[in-house]
């Protein structure tokens, strides 16, 4: 391989270590031409914590920090807590300074210390990418609070900035609406590792009857799925209720739906699906390396939520060759989920759409295994490859005329 004329030194400013991004970080580090160094605020995910929007407690069962270099900034009091104005961190300056970075890419905008970093980088001449999630959909806002984050959050934000990471399109109609100019703004989409989960949804293929055997789910059914958070802006309720819909519809092939997460609904939603038989299975959280199989399990995905910047779950849905749905607040769905080929897009909120947008999908398993694999070929162009693309453009954006 012909070695590259630069290495750019990139410092890249995170929360706390995510499963979704571990695999891209290990990418990125690999690249001859980039030299990364990650630093994490908090460990909070490194142990078993309590997440509040499960409402329990979790462990990650899958590797955060091999494969590239990271620290955890030093901080005042407890690290393991990402709430208010803690982490109370320090020391990203002197870092800085000290690694000689051509930019710092900072993920999200909402943490007193993430402006630090950024006013820090601004002083020692580092200029600062943005990755952020924020889309017009992603909260409710009024017309004044728009025109003020306009003029004096985007004002700001674009000063400091040099250039802005679009994770989607509606993620980049956000910045435009915002005032970032086009020319600053760069893809670097939210995708999950694809590999990973194409690979072992196939490797749980063979064993696919025996995990149905063993849920108790009859040969034949079709299997609806939601896996996400039981919280009310998910709206898994929704789905329950299209669900008793669908039932009365009678269809021919009479489906099983499947809630996969745990949360402040769980109880009240178990409760409205007494009615409904056996045919709904709470089956509570399942961890990273288990959720290939269920995946493959299922014939359709489902995801109802409101105001849902991203939903990576349906990526990793996706990837297991399956049919999607999503509301028109899931921020994915501008990108992954094309109606009548992959799956369909419904309103956010209308149960009797998503019944009908479920009966659509199942009614014919020929048309539900061709749209699993639209899904599979759509998403399988929507990957870390675009990742680094749209990030070394970025970083060659933000660096010209500054190395030499």
């Amino acid at each position: 391989m012909t070695q590259p004329s630069r290495k750019y030194r990139v410092a890249y400013l995170v929360t706390h270590p995510i499963q979704y991004q571990a695999p891209l970080l290990r990418l990125i580090a690999a690249q001859p031409d980039i030299d990364l160094t990650v630093f994490f605020q908090s460990d909070l995910s490194l142990k078993a914590y309590r997440d509040e929007g499960f409402g329990r407690s979790i462990r990650w069962d899958v590797d955060l920090l091999e494969g590239y270099r990271s620290e955890f900034l030093p901080a005042i009091g407890r690290r393991d807590t990402i709430e208010g104005g803690r982490p109370f961190n320090y020391g990203i300056s002197s870092r800085l300074r000290r690694g000689r970075f051509d930019v710092l890419w900072v993920h999200g905008t909402a943490l007193w210390f993430n402006w630090v970093a950024m006013l820090a980088a601004r002083m020692a001449s580092i200029p600062v990418l943005m990755r952020d999630e924020a889309t017009l959909i992603s909260a409710n806002r009024s017309a004044a609070k728009i025109w003020l984050k306009r003029q004096l959050f985007f004002h700001a934000l674009g000063r400091v900035c040099a250039g802005f990471l679009a994770i989607g399109t509606l993620n980049r109609r956000y910045y435009l609406e915002n005032g970032i100019t086009a020319e600053r703004i760069f893809p670097v989409p939210y995708c999950v590792d694809n590999g990973y989960f194409a690979d072992r949804a196939a490797a749980a293929a063979p064993q696919r009857e025996a995990f149905r055997a063993k849920l108790e789910l009859e040969p034949g059914r079709p299997v609806i799925l939601y896996a996400s958070k039981l919280q009310r802006r998910k709206r898994a309720g929704d789905l329950l209720a299209a669900f008793a819909a669908l039932r009365e519809m009678n269809p021919a092939r009479k489906p099983y739906l499947l809630f996969v997460g745990d949360g402040e609904q769980r109880r009240e939603l178990e409760e409205r699906a007494r009615p409904l038989a056996g045919d709904v299975r709470f089956l509570g959280f399942m961890n990273q390396s288990e959720l290939p199989a269920i995946f493959d399990l299922c014939d359709v995905f489902v995801l109802p939520s409101d105001q849902e910047p991203w939903g990576l779950v349906v990526n990793e849905a996706m990837n297991a060759g399956r049919a999607v749905i999503v509301s028109n607040q899931v921020g994915c769905g501008s990108d992954l989920v094309r109606d009548g080929v992959n799956g369909f897009v419904y309103p956010v909120g209308d149960a009797a759409a998503l019944a009908k947008a479920l009966a659509s999908v199942l009614r014919d398993p020929a048309m539900t295994q061709a749209m699993g694999r639209a899904s599979a070929e759509i998403i399988g162009g929507w990957d870390f490859q675009r990742d680094l693309d749209g990030l070394r453009a970025a970083i060659r954006h933000a660096t010209a005329g500054r190395l030499t």
